[in-house]
């Protein structure tokens, strides 16, 4: 039987225990991401991708997914939003255990542009079945708390558990967590989720998907192309080839009758100032977490559990920052929260460009904390003006704009910032001379790579060693320079974007 929408005003305990069954396919992505993040050193040494390969393990997944949701948050609205979870977490499962077995670089990207396709089906389901299971305002507010909080746990866990994994086991062990999880989701999630769509979706309309992807797909490339790769022209042209893309699909919704997309969604300030900090703030989260694991692996010289479990102080903090801003509203307006969660980020950002990251981990540690904890003020409040921006019947597609903001901004996060790291790394290095072509190559590529040649490299080991953890951390130097004065930036932009209206 398909229930559209509860009749009721506040839920009872079968929304709550809905609630928790949704919470499983949102913790998988969170730990499948941060479990990859701390598996990329091994990764690096076992299947030897170059550093574009490298970026590609980790953002084809967010590029796909990027691309596709939208069609697939209007495609729940079309033939119900459990019906797609159920799917997307299906096949989640199935691709996430090949994946574990990839015997090359090439084919691990291509398992993570699979995982991306049914990533897809899962996140916009997730956001928008709780925009109709909880349809008071308050209780939807905790509901996007713990929808928040089950990223951040997520995020928290996949170092602890991946990190065991990868101690135990190869680093394809991470993919298999995807398995055990989505059981309980697939069992339960007929018998406490409600059917809900749209009651009247109007025909699925194939050349929005296709522009929606093209649109997405050729923008991230050129950020990579520009970022990693320094080939200005490549990346100019792939941008503007996609934001033409970008232009057509936004043509096309206006004078749809039944669009894919609302584009009046986006006259709502809180509708455009809540995706604006979801892209902003996964940009400085994922930059973080990709600079951070490999400097805590592979210049601290912690193994991936200890690594692991250092981050959960400031990845504990964005949950407890989550319920905080709930608190938080009731006494002062939901723009200064967010404000003030940016301009923490920013702080954290500022205090690795002034740390001495020789010296010890301590103050990125710390710093880490800071960003965590201004992303979980920030990030629970932009999902509910967003939710709260979009009818219900609607729920889909907006969630689907709200789980593409996070997804741009973990692919800029790690493209952009990645990007950054990685060619700052590569202009401050300067090996021995005596170090042999093929292999002085090869370390410019990573520091992954470097760390390997250097335990190959016999009685210039401790130079090769040396010289790629004085690039790197001068790499993390100025990328957070970099981040922290865009955080700045962002926070002001947000803070005019999201001001009252005048009459």
């Amino acid at each position: 039987m398909t229930t559209l929408l509860t009749s009721r005003p506040t839920a009872g305990a079968r929304e709550w225990a809905a609630l928790a069954v949704l919470m499983l396919p949102v913790l998988l992505v969170s730990v499948d991401n941060t479990a990859l993040s701390f598996a990329l050193p091994a990764v690096s040494q076992a299947l030897r991708p170059t550093g574009a390969q490298l970026l590609w393990i980790v953002d084809v997944y967010a590029l796909v997914l990027a691309g596709l949701l939208i069609p697939m948050g209007s495609l729940g609205d079309r033939v119900g939003r459990r019906r797609l979870l159920l799917v997307g977490g299906t096949g989640f499962a199935l691709v996430s255990a090949a994946t574990a077995f990839a015997p090359t670089a090439e084919l691990l990207v291509a398992g993570r542009a699979a995982m991306g396709l049914f990533g897809a089906m899962l996140m916009p389901a997730t956001l928008s079945l709780l925009r109709n299971i909880f349809l008071d305002a308050r209780q939807r507010r905790i509901a996007v708390a713990v929808w928040a909080a089950g990223f951040s746990g997520g995020a928290a866990l996949g170092p602890i558990v991946g990190g065991f994994l990868l101690n135990h086991f190869w680093w394809g062990s991470v993919f298999l967590m995807a398995v055990p999880v989505l059981v309980p989701l697939l069992v339960l999630g007929p018998l406490l989720i409600p059917e809900s769509r749209d009651p009247r979706p109007g025909p699925v309309d194939v050349p929005s998907v296709v522009l929606a992807m093209l649109a997405m797909t050729p923008v991230v490339y050129g950020i990579k192309a520009l970022t990693a790769s320094g080939r200005l022209f490549d990346g100019l042209l792939a941008t503007a080839f996609g934001v033409l893309f970008g232009v057509l699909f936004a043509r096309r919704q206006a004078v749809l009758a039944t669009p894919m997309l609302d584009l009046g969604l986006f006259r709502e300030r809180g509708f455009t100032g809540g995706v604006a900090v979801n892209v902003l703030g996964n940009v400085g989260l994922y930059g973080f977490l990709f600079m951070l694991t490999q400097y805590l692996q592979l210049v601290v010289g912690l193994d991936p559990m200890t690594a692991g479990l250092t981050m959960v102080p400031g990845l504990v903090l964005t949950v407890l920052a989550g319920f905080a801003a709930v608190r938080a509203v009731a006494r002062v307006a939901p723009r200064t929260v967010i404000v003030t969660g940016m301009l923490l980020s920013a702080a954290g950002f500022l205090g690795v460009a002034l740390a001495d990251l020789a010296a010890g981990p301590v103050v990125v540690l710390a710093a880490f904390c800071l960003v965590g904890a201004g992303i979980g003020l920030a990030e629970t409040l932009s999902n509910d003006l967003i939710l709260a921006a979009a009818p219900p019947h609607k729920a889909g597609a907006a969630s689907a704009i709200s789980e593409t903001g996070y997804e741009v901004g973990a692919v800029a996060g790690t493209a952009v910032l990645g990007g950054l790291l990685t060619a700052f790394y590569q202009h401050h290095l300067d090996l021995p001379r005596a170090l042999d072509t093929g292999a002085a190559a090869a370390a410019h590529e990573t520091l992954g790579a470097a760390v390997g040649i250097a335990d190959e490299a016999g009685a210039l080991g401790p130079a090769v060693r040396e010289a790629a953890f004085a690039a790197f951390t001068a790499g993390m130097h100025w990328t957070a320079v970099v981040m922290a004065v865009v955080g700045v930036l962002a926070a002001l932009t947000v803070a005019r974007v999201l001001r009252p209206a005048t009459r």
